[in-house]
């Protein structure tokens, strides 16, 4: 393993030798292992204790399961307590609750303090580190003043810690640990008086590390049972962090069992959804844009993109799609069968969101994290009108969506991200996202979709639909097509299922699967919200990037025409 240290250590070290800061706030993948200078693999605690603050005399731990614990200078801490009382001492060292806790540790810091002028001659400990776990559940999120006394005097205390001049020139550090930064009161998270550190999940060249390091150690078979080359191995495993990704080589060699390229998508996928607690869902797709009926320009367009990632040109690829259209013509269905080609990880943003203070802005970290960590993704956001928020937030949310919408437009204007996390937005209702979250930059290509407008593509999207459905259409089972008849693939598909439901159930002889079709077609009723789904279309035009997605009819509408057309539609939404 590297002799250096990481990043954010290195961060901290020079911040704090410097006397800039003395509080630090270290989030993000804090339940991994970190690489040490002699080349073990500590818990982050234990790293903190044995790496950062080896030199330090007295190291305080706290969390609310179980409570103060010295892990260096329990002798000093414990002659302490037996000085300053009768007993009640000993009791709040022992007390779980946050309040008198954090009240005894504050006083500790005080006698240190107080100590500070006579310790040239003193045998008292000159330095000491405070380090609260579980932060979260010491200074949750919210309005101190609504969260209750006990709670505001923890967000109290800890700020003084952080701002207090003459800890800042003593050789005394207080950390807090939490996984979401958003988890922490935004006082303590917005103090400019502390230093934000995020550890991040293993690189790629960090987990070729920890798999070479596991292979001379561990799993010394491990190159003899992997049917990958071991840096194919690393790469597969990225995105996962040290701790997963040695649950994913362990299942298999404790079990006597081969790692195969096959086996390691599974077992990867199913630890990353388990990692990202459900926010996250892997889109393995059986199709490719084989399988979409016209949309010929879409396609040519999807693919030239796929061959600029696979060669590497990602200065050449857009930051992301914004994919349009009224519904029934396609969207997820173009997006999955892209994502059947592509040969990188896609996967679909599920539903963020959640009815507790700080936790919809944590559950979108712990994703970003994880996206940043997989090298190259395809991130796919259904029905995004509903899930990307608002600039102004919405009525009642108290800001969420504003929130939403604010780290959502961050990340995806991040241009280190362009060509490694590809984002696919798809929607009917494209007027409804922000128009700075749609611009360039963002979503660079906007890729309108529409229903067959032909006889010749009712046709093509039916046998495109057979193959979907593994049901053996064939050109000569399509009827006559009624000209004027439109109808979203939608509606296409359940005409075919009801075609079929019909030939199964008829009695011997059957008649051709042909005239069924067309009995079914004769019969069918379209949608009667023709007025939504023009303003639908319309709207779909509206955003078009380039004019090569139009059918004909669209191609040459003036601007103003469009506008003036869905002004007048609105009033029917």
């Amino acid at each position: 393993m590297s002799a250096m240290l990481p990043a954010w250590c290195q961060e901290m070290r020079s911040l704090f030798r410097s006397g800039a800061v003395s509080q630090f706030v270290i989030h993000g993948n804090i339940f991994d292992l970190v690489p040490s200078p002699g080349g073990r693999l500590l818990p982050l605690k234990t790293y903190l204790d044995e790496v950062m603050f080896d030199g330090y005399d007295i190291v305080l731990h706290y969390d609310r399961g179980r409570g103060i614990r010295p892990t260096k200078g329990a002798d000093d801490w414990g002659d302490w307590l037996q000085q300053i009382g009768d007993g009640e001492a000993l009791k709040l060292a022992q007390t779980r609750e946050p309040g008198p806790a954090l009240d005894l540790l504050d006083r500790y810091l005080l006698r240190t303090l107080n100590l500070s002028t006579l310790r040239a001659g003193s045998s008292k400990p000159s330095k000491i580190a405070l380090v609260i776990d579980f932060a979260e559940f010491v200074v949750p999120r919210g309005d101190p003043l609504a969260l209750g006394g006990s709670f505001s005097s923890n967000v109290v205390k800890v700020l003084g810690w952080a701002n207090d001049p003459a800890i800042l020139q003593s050789n005394i550090a207080t950390v807090l640990i939490t996984e979401g930064l958003h988890d922490l009161n935004g006082l303590v998270v917005e103090n400019p008086h502390s230093a934000k550190l995020k550890i991040p999940l293993p690189d790629e060249a960090d987990m070729r590390a920890y798999v070479e390091a596991l292979g001379k150690s561990e799993f010394p078979d491990l190159a003899q049972r992997c049917e990958v080359p071991l840096d194919v191995l690393a790469r597969r495993l990225t995105g996962l962090s040290r701790v997963g990704a040695h649950t994913v080589v362990a299942l298999a060699l404790r079990n006597e069992d081969k790692i195969t390229a096959a086996w390691l998508t599974r077992m990867k996928k199913d630890a990353i959804e388990k990692e990202c607690q459900g926010l996250l869902d892997f889109l393995e797709s059986p199709f490719t844009l084989d399988h979409v009926a016209g949309h010929q320009a879409v396609k040519d367009w999807l693919r030239e993109d796929a061959q600029l990632l696979k060669r590497g040109r990602l200065h050449a690829l857009p930051m992301g799609y914004l994919i349009a259209g009224r519904i029934g013509t396609g969207k997820t269905f173009i997006v999955s069968c892209w994502a059947g080609e592509l040969g990188i990880p896609c996967v679909v943003l599920k539903n963020f969101r959640d009815r507790w203070v700080g936790a919809t802005e944590s559950n979108l970290e712990k994703i970003f994290a994880i996206l940043r960590a997989l090298g190259q993704v395809v991130v796919f956001v259904d029905e995004a009108d509903q899930a990307a928020g608002k600039r102004e937030g919405g009525d009642g949310d108290s800001g969420l969506s504003g929130r939403v919408y604010s780290m959502l437009a961050k990340e995806m204007s991040d241009t280190r991200n362009r060509g490694r996390i590809l984002w696919v937005f798809a929607t009917s209702r494209p007027d409804l996202l922000e128009v700075d979250l749609k611009r360039q930059g963002r979503l660079d290509v906007h890729i309108p979709l529409f229903p067959p407008e032909t006889p010749e593509e009712v046709r093509a999207l039916l046998l495109s639909i057979g193959k979907k459905l593994k049901v053996p259409v064939a050109e000569s089972d399509l009827p006559e097509i009624p000209p004027g008849l439109t109808l979203g693939g939608n509606e296409i598909e359940g005409i075919l299922v009801r075609a079929l439901r019909r030939h199964e159930l008829a009695p011997e002889p059957r008649q051709p699967l042909r005239e069924t079709l067309a009995e079914v077609f004769a019969e069918v009723r379209p949608n009667a919200h023709t007025r939504k789904l023009e303003f639908m279309d319309l709207a779909a035009v509206k955003e078009c990037t380039d004019a090569r997605f139009l059918p004909e009819r669209y191609r040459h509408l003036p601007p103003e025409e469009i506008e003036r057309r869905i002004e007048e539609l609105r009033r029917f939404l």
